[in-house]
């Protein structure tokens, strides 16, 4: 994920993950913010990652690109590597 972070262009102004604090099919994208959010921060520090927490929501990523366009992803039983994978998609496109 490192390099993929170090790509996020002026293309894209957000990416906002939601998830579950305590159910199973969350688990991937929180052991994924427990292990990359810093990194990601470090290299982008005025990106704004944003977390939503609520009880029993669907774990999903949304990604807002310019002109307001969004696009999004569920995230709903993937492991880390999966979540991974899914927010380096989110970050190549160009909308």
């Amino acid at each position: 994920m490192a390099s993929a972070a170090a790509k996020i262009g002026s293309h894209l102004k957000e990416l906002r993950f939601h998830l579950c604090l305590k159910s199973a099919s969350s688990k991937g994208v929180r052991e994924y913010i427990e292990s990359s959010y810093v990194n990601l921060k470090v290299q982008n520090p005025k990106f704004p990652f944003l977390v939503r927490e609520a009880d029993n929501i669907q774990p999903k990523i949304y990604a807002r690109y310019a002109l307001g366009k969004e696009s999004s992803l569920p995230l709903t039983n993937m492991t880390k590597d999966q979540v991974a994978r899914a927010v380096e998609s989110l970050i190549s496109r160009t909308h």
